[in-house]
């Protein structure tokens, strides 16, 4: 064999070699669709509670239009959910959203006074996390995604119901957080002082794996 022809063979071994390790180098890093520490980390295991609170110097908003200023903001949120299932990424992971509150909030809608309380009903919720960055919530057997607002007035106290089909977020492994932007609900019942949709937007983060020592950070991968 001439030395060109040597040379040729050489490096479609080095060739072939270097695309096994990268495939299986792929393959190892791909974990499952959730895991704790970092990408491709220790899987969450099946039966594991998330929860998030508010991200730090942020706040939750319901407004009466969509990006809008006007509505309720609210200091103080959380949400608990148990992984269902958490499979191979590219894949779906699945949630029952088990508790969501709100509190410590404000509003400057025009003639309310004041909040007295914001109720998410209908608990548990369904939830899917999609590999490349999504989750979805939807209803669950207990009966639509609702919420209900009871507001003080200069007549007394409204009580505002909202219902919406599904709600999106988006996760971010940055800061190991999950954003909902003016997910819209339509007003189901309630006086005519009651506006006619609310548009949620809050930032949750870190989310944690608070079954697991040391309650670690959650990755989407």
């Amino acid at each position: 064999m001439d030395k060109r022809a040597l040379s040729a063979a050489f490096g479609a071994a080095v060739a072939a070699v270097l695309a096994v390790t990268a495939s299986a180098s792929a393959t190892a890093s791909a974990g499952e669709v959730l895991t704790t520490g970092s990408s491709g980390g220790p899987a969450v295991a099946a039966g594991d509670v998330l929860s998030a609170s508010l991200v730090s110097g942020t706040k939750a908003r319901i407004a009466t239009t969509q990006g809008g200023s006007t509505g309720i903001t609210c200091g103080n949120s959380a949400f608990t959910a148990t992984v269902d299932g958490n499979p191979a990424a590219p894949g779906t992971a699945t949630e029952t959203v088990t508790a969501h509150t709100l509190g410590s909030c404000t509003t400057n809608i025009l003639g309310a006074t004041g909040v007295q309380s914001i109720t998410v009903n209908n608990l548990p919720f369904a939830a899917a996390v999609t590999s490349g960055g999504s989750l979805t919530v939807t209803a669950g057997a207990a009966g639509p995604i609702q919420t209900t607002l009871k507001i003080s007035t200069i007549l007394g106290t409204t009580t505002c119901v909202y219902r919406a089909s599904s709600l999106t977020a988006t996760p971010s492994n940055t800061d190991n957080s999950l954003t909902f932007t003016d997910q819209r609900f339509t007003k189901y019942s309630g006086p005519g002082t009651c506006p006619a949709s609310g548009w949620f937007s809050a930032k949750y983060g870190p989310v944690l794996d608070t079954s697991q020592a040391g309650s670690p950070v959650v990755f989407v991968n």
